[in-house]
Formats: structure tokens, sequence, C-alpha cells
């Protein structure tokens, strides 16, 4: 029964929404991790170990988001692997977010001039607390806007996971309008969440940089 977009409607959309935060959420912290494991190998200074991360980094890619999903969500089943729908978009969003992260920072980690290196050597510093008490936390001002950046790209990219049947906003405003047949109001009021999600990430970004510039 056709029915017009109302409240229940919107409520829905705003579900779906939700689903999209949590996703890009669980990206971000799952793809945070393994990215910067991906950028310390990326700059270590033992060739065997930057060459497997310039693979896998290539790899991913190399690759599109949606054939990922698919590996995970259908493909892991021709093992005997059952996943559902979450498990495999928080998989397969986590590890491309790990590609690109590792890229980022590795840039960020590499732009921090050599004589920082130096200067911490000269300080009797190991390599691990050089990387870490020395050379990061600059790298971390300089990553914020491009890391904020690929949030805002790895939000709008949760909507291929509709495909798989995860119901985030995409999917959510799929079903509202079938059911209403007003897709006009429907897909406007999307558009709108995603507009609100994205613009405060941007928001986020310039408050941090505002803070660390500050801080320096």
């Amino acid at each position: 029964m056709i029915r017009e977009f109302g409240f229940n409607d919107l409520s829905y959309l705003l579900t779906g929404a939700s689903w999209t935060f949590g996703l890009a959420l669980v990206a971000m912290v799952g793809g945070g991790l393994l990215g910067l494991v991906v950028a310390v190998l990326r700059v270590v200074p033992f060739k065997p170990l930057n060459w497997i991360a310039i693979g896998y980094i290539n790899l991913i890619q190399g690759t599109p988001l949606l054939g990922q999903l698919f590996l995970f969500f259908f493909g892991l089943q021709l093992i005997g692997l059952s996943v559902d729908s979450w498990t495999a978009a928080s998989l397969s969003m986590s590890i491309y977010a790990s590609a690109f992260f590792g890229e980022i920072w590795r840039g960020s980690l590499q732009s921090i001039s050599q004589r920082q290196w130096e200067a911490g050597a000269a300080l009797g510093l190991s390599y691990p607390q050089r990387l870490f008490n020395v050379v990061l936390p600059q790298a971390i001002r300089i990553s914020v806007a491009p890391t904020v950046g690929f949030l805002v790209q790895l939000v709008k990219n949760t909507s291929l996971t509709s495909l798989i049947g995860f119901i985030e906003l995409t999917r959510a405003a799929q079903i509202v309008s079938g059911a209403t047949f007003q897709p006009l109001p429907v897909y406007l009021t999307a558009a709108a969440m995603y507009f609100v999600i994205c613009f405060s990430l941007s928001q986020l970004s310039q408050m941090l940089e505002r803070r660390l510039h500050a801080a320096r």
C-alpha cells in the first residue's frame, strides 16, 4: 500500500543514518589501527617489510571496494564461513580504509625533516623512541586534514554496502522510496543527512587543526 512520506519514514532514515555513521566509525577504528601498522612498515629501514606494505597497499587500492565487499560476503561462504552483512561490511571497509590511512600517514611521517630523526639519535633514542616520541607527534598535525578528508569519502562509500543487504542510509532510502513512491523528498532527505555527517567531520577537522596549530 502506497503511503505519504511521513514521520515514521523519517525515523527509519535516521536509523539508517546511525548505521552509516556506526559503520564508518568501525572502519575508522579498525582501518586506523591496521593503517598505522602499514604506515610504520612503509618507513622502517628494512626493505622486506617495505615491500610487504607496498604490495598490500597496491592490492587494496588497486581493487574496487565493491569487489572486496562481495569477496567477504560471498567468497567466505565458499570455504564454509558464513558471515552476515554487518561483519562483511565492517571487515571490508576496515581493510579498504587501512590501505589509504597507511599511505596518508606514511606521507606525513616522511614529510618530517630527516634532521628530526638525527636529533633524536644524537640524544641516544632508539628507532622506536624517535618514531613515537619525536616524529609521530609532528606527523599527526600534518595528517589531520587528509585523514578527515578520507573519512568523508568513507562515509559516502558506506552506501555500497547496500548491495550486500546491509541497511544503511542509502538502502533505507531505497526501501522508503519503494513504499511511498516519492523518491525526490526521500532522497533529498537522505542527501541532507549525508551532508550533516560529512559537514560535521569537516568542521571537526578545522577545529583539530586550529588546536594542534596553537599547541605548536
